[in-house]
């Protein structure tokens, strides 16, 4: 029986915090946000992020924080990728600090100081200590696994944030609205034809400077994008059903079977082929 894509093994809810560990195909996951601070604990292999059109390295048992609203995507090296994901809505914890949504966290392996070093160190052993328990299966994880997400969102906002200051130009919130309104859009309509004068009236613009502005931020263009979005959620059906190659194309919105065939191997090193002989 083919996997599923990814497995949710524990989950916490309706406290601000959602702790989940994560066995993924590797390869590439889109363009996405989310309105939670999100911490991401690879348990094995190599894996790559994009935030805001910037690359980081992020190796197994290091830790990086993604900040709400921010647009990134990943990418994982290993066939398998196995990961401790966190979710933490920050708002719930305004009666213990007020502020708390005033800070900007910014923690990732590739910017950590030499003198920040032990402090990011001892966060990634508290998540290692979630990980341990979680094998263990251990009596009260859910209690002990929200207690030490607590101690990790304290020590990043101690050590490794800043206060965010109101934007000072209205230019900014409203490139930051278009890209999530564009991304949203794609998830939601990535089975249907897609033009790009779609997108280009849904961000209010005209096509050209639609392009130029979907290139500056996100580092793409509008067409590739889509193209990778849908090219991911093929690679999922290839590994979870037996519907033949060109019917899973033309139900995820893709019709240029030469376009898919180069974009899927750059995206994930194989053909689909090879995916499904080797499910």
């Amino acid at each position: 029986m083919a996997q599923p894509y990814y497995e949710t093994f524990q989950n916490i809810g309706n406290s601000g915090i959602n702790v989940a560990f994560y066995t993924t195909p590797g390869g590439y996951r889109p363009l996405h946000w989310h309105e939670e601070l999100e911490i991401l604990y690879p348990l094995n292999g190599l894996s790559e992020i994009t935030v805001e059109g910037t690359k980081y390295s992020l190796p197994k048992k290091q830790l990086m924080a993604v900040e709400s609203m921010q647009v990134h995507s990943t990418f994982c090296y290993d066939q398998t990728s196995m990961f401790l994901c966190i979710h933490i809505a920050r708002k719930h914890f305004q009666d213990c600090m007020p502020d708390i949504e005033d800070h900007h966290i910014l923690c990732r392996p590739d910017l950590i100081s030499v003198e920040k070093f032990p402090a990011y160190l001892e966060i990634c052993q508290l998540l290692e200590n979630m990980t341990r328990l979680y094998i263990q299966d251990a009596t009260a994880f859910y209690l002990e696994a929200e207690g030490l997400t607590l101690q990790v969102l304290a020590r990043l906002i101690r050590d490794f944030s800043t206060s965010v200051l109101p934007p000072d130009k209205k230019s900014d919130r409203l490139t930051a609205n278009r890209l999530r309104d564009i991304i949203s859009y794609v998830e939601e309509h990535y089975q249907e034809p897609v033009s790009l004068q779609d997108a280009a009236d849904l961000a209010g613009l005209g096509k050209e400077a639609f392009c130029r502005f979907f290139k500056k931020n996100i580092g793409m263009s509008f067409l590739r994008y889509l193209n990778e979005v849908r090219v991911t959620h093929i690679y999922h059906d290839l590994v979870n059903t037996e519907d033949p190659v060109s019917y899973i194309m033309e139900r995820n919105g893709f019709t240029n079977q030469k376009l898919f065939n180069r974009t899927f191997k750059e995206l994930y090193g194989t053909t689909p082929s090879a995916v499904r002989k080797g499910k």
